[in-house]
């Protein structure tokens, strides 16, 4: 084969995997959501009892079918792509690497085959086999927000860290292990509980001042659900966008603007 010939043959394999404009690239996505779909339902089934007696040899070379099958996808993405470490250590080439490795390790480690039901996460590409472009814009403005908000929602996190250590400490005091606080730790523990307005109640105070304070903490849990709904909220209403589902060759990114000719990513020209 020439290298002309081998440089069509991958954009060819490109085009038909990567992209879901096409009528062969849309069926190819289309037959993969079903295989990953069957492939998950197999798994799920192989872990009841009864029907793993009755069917075991029938799920088994179906896992090493659909396993098989995914590896040659794989080996095919690597490929067809310009940088593979750029598309090996994307979300979805870690996701489609972790789809096969359980049933191989399994052969080593029998039962971590049931891992294989992270498969399920590779349907997320029917976004862009159904061209709900939409959705896809929302996924981009969360994934944005959720970054924007880090640092907002850390000290947020270490604030509520900070008070259930209090308030748990102050319980074990004022309760102790009479009324089941034996411990700061299921102090903390409790507090987390109620802060989050869960409510257990596998331990609960029994003296007023200890009623009292839970009360207050109850309350303010209520209050403290609100504060990360805002925060990233607000990164939301900034994170306003439109993409494409155009895939970069080189880096193996989307989300790119629609008159976007270059990769944002890596400056890559896009493909016309």
């Amino acid at each position: 084969m020439t290298d002309k010939n081998y440089r069509s043959l991958r954009n060819r394999i490109h085009e038909i995997i990567f992209e879901a404009d096409t009528p062969t690239g849309k069926f190819f996505d289309v037959f993969l959501m079903i295989s990953i779909v069957a492939s998950v339902l197999v798994v799920m089934l192989d872990s009841v009892a009864s029907y793993r007696e009755a069917f075991g040899e029938w799920f088994y070379v179906l896992e090493w079918f659909f396993t098989i099958l995914f590896t040659i996808e794989y080996v095919l993405r690597i490929i067809s792509v310009q940088r593979a470490k750029g598309y090996i250590f994307s979300f979805y080439g870690m996701v489609d690497l972790f789809s096969i490795l359980p049933t191989y390790i399994s052969i080593l480690l029998p039962g971590s085959q049931y891992f294989l039901v992270i498969r399920i996460l590779r349907v997320l590409r029917i976004f862009r086999v159904l061209k709900f472009t939409q959705y896809l814009i929302e996924v981009d403005q969360l994934r944005s927000a959720l970054a924007s908000s880090r640092r907002k929602i850390t000290v947020f996190i270490f604030t509520v860290v900070t008070m259930t250590v209090i308030m748990g400490s102050l319980m074990y005091v004022v309760e102790g292990g009479k009324n089941g606080f034996t411990s700061i730790p299921k102090s903390i523990y409790w507090a987390i509980v109620t802060l989050t307005t869960v409510g257990y109640g596998d331990i609960s105070p029994q003296t007023n001042f200890g009623q009292m304070l839970s009360a207050v903490i109850m309350i303010f849990g209520y209050g403290i659900i609100a504060v990360p709904t805002g925060i990233v909220t607000v990164e939301l209403g900034k994170a306003a966008n439109k993409y494409t589902t155009e895939v970069c060759r080189y880096c193996s990114r989307e989300g790119h603007d629609k008159d976007a000719v270059h990769c944002k990513y890596c400056g890559h020209k896009l493909d016309p």
